[in-house]
């Protein structure tokens, strides 16, 4: 497996409505999208950073993983996402590495993007996500 780049920061919010000014009146950045992920539990609202963008993560459900995280932490970040050619193949290479895997096959995310989470406690704490179009 090998990166192409840095797709998103993913970064757990209590609330979209509350969050979003920030980063467009303090940061001067636009949110581009906003988007609902049912499977997922979860409201996103997209910005970009350059070539990175900022994800935001709004639960839609108190028992999804993002409502559990904002109990637990109260927010902040939660993911770190780097783009890959064939998620499924990255996951695999992932696996043969040793890592444990959240998800042993693709699911769809935000952006109709194919996603894939690493389990923290095998990637130095620091849950991780691979995504592409395939």
């Amino acid at each position: 497996m090998k990166p192409t780049h840095i797709e998103h920061i993913g970064i757990a919010v209590k609330s979209l409505e509350e969050a979003i000014p920030f980063y467009e009146k303090v940061l001067g950045l636009e949110c581009y999208a906003i988007e609902e992920v049912v499977d997922q539990k979860v409201k996103t609202a997209f910005f970009k950073v350059g070539d990175v963008k900022i994800e935001l993560l709004e639960s839609t459900d108190p028992e999804g993983p993002i409502g559990k995280f904002v109990e637990k932490t109260g927010g902040g970040m939660h993911h770190l996402a780097f783009a890959v050619e064939d998620v499924q193949e990255a996951l695999n290479d992932a696996a043969e590495a040793g890592c444990q895997l959240i998800d042993k096959t693709p699911r769809g995310g935000a952006e109709g993007l194919k996603i894939g989470f690493l389990h923290p406690k095998s990637t130095q704490r620091v849950l991780t996500e691979l995504c592409g179009n395939k």
